[in-house]
């Protein structure tokens, strides 16, 4: 019989036990996002199926003036509504945009053409009439794709919250009326004061007539959705690192109790 094979075999030292304990809390947080996202999973596909009863759903007058201040803007996320007031053509501002998957016939570089709506109501809502190639940026801007401002006129389209600037956003083009996000805070500082009061969100026209410019009916509906594949890796690490802890263990308990002397 060896030495080694009747040597006692050694227990765990402290600093095993914090190793120990540092693992089962790795796990633990593994488990815990595993199940928050799964809890993001069921948020995102309960609110994909409100956005499909939504856009299924009759137009509704868009909330009023009165209304703006606190208004939950993702209860009407992709509501369609109707608008009864005026365009405001000479305000119109352009964001610029690259549109993939496009519906209608132009798609690639170019440019929401967004126009402030007057309601008859009172407050201004901006209204994104379509899209147009970047080379009719120009004339978009300057009127050539409208004539004057119309009289009363209602007009449908889905609800949409307005889109936040990030660090790297630049200023808005004032010279050439070019924004680069649909942010209504951002576009009212391109129009007449005397719209104001401005709504938080804006509205994006449904589609028009093939050809016509601006192309209307370009608002995106997909929705990304990688919850499930987070939690299944978020719980795969607590497996692998529970699996690891099991065999360092086994391994501790086998090594021999060294002695001095």
């Amino acid at each position: 019989m060896t030495k080694d094979e009747t040597a006692p075999r050694r227990g765990l030292r402290w600093t095993d036990w914090l190793f120990i304990a540092l693992m089962l809390a790795l796990v633990v947080t593994c488990v815990f996002l595993g199940n928050w996202q799964m809890a993001r999973l069921g948020e995102k596909e309960a609110l994909m199926a409100a956005v499909d009863d939504r856009l299924n759903a009759e137009p509704v007058p868009a909330p009023s003036a009165d209304q703006w201040q606190g208004l939950d803007i993702n209860l009407w996320n992709f509501q369609p509504v109707t608008l009864t007031g005026t365009y405001r053509y000479t305000q119109t501002v352009t964001v610029f945009t690259s549109l993939s998957d496009a519906r209608g016939r132009f798609s690639g570089p170019g440019y929401w053409v967004v126009t402030p709506f007057e309601l008859d109501a009172g407050g201004t809502v901006f209204v994104n009439r379509g899209f147009v190639p970047q080379e009719m940026q120009e004339q978009a801007a300057l009127g050539d794709l409208h004539g004057d401002d119309p009289g009363s006129v209602t007009v449908i389209g889905l609800f949409r919250p307005g889109e936040k600037a990030g660090m790297m956003v630049p200023e808005a083009n004032m010279s050439d009326r070019i924004e680069w996000v649909r942010d209504p805070a951002r576009l009212a500082a391109m129009v007449d004061p005397e719209l104001a009061p401005i709504a938080p969100f804006y509205v994006d026209l449904l589609a028009g007539g093939e050809g016509d410019l601006p192309q209307g009916g370009e608002t995106a509906l997909t929705f990304t959705n990688n919850h499930l594949g987070y939690a299944i890796t978020w719980y795969g690490f607590a497996i692998i690192a529970l699996a690891m802890l099991g065999v360092w263990v086994a391994r501790q308990y086998r090594k021999p109790n060294r002695t001095d002397g």
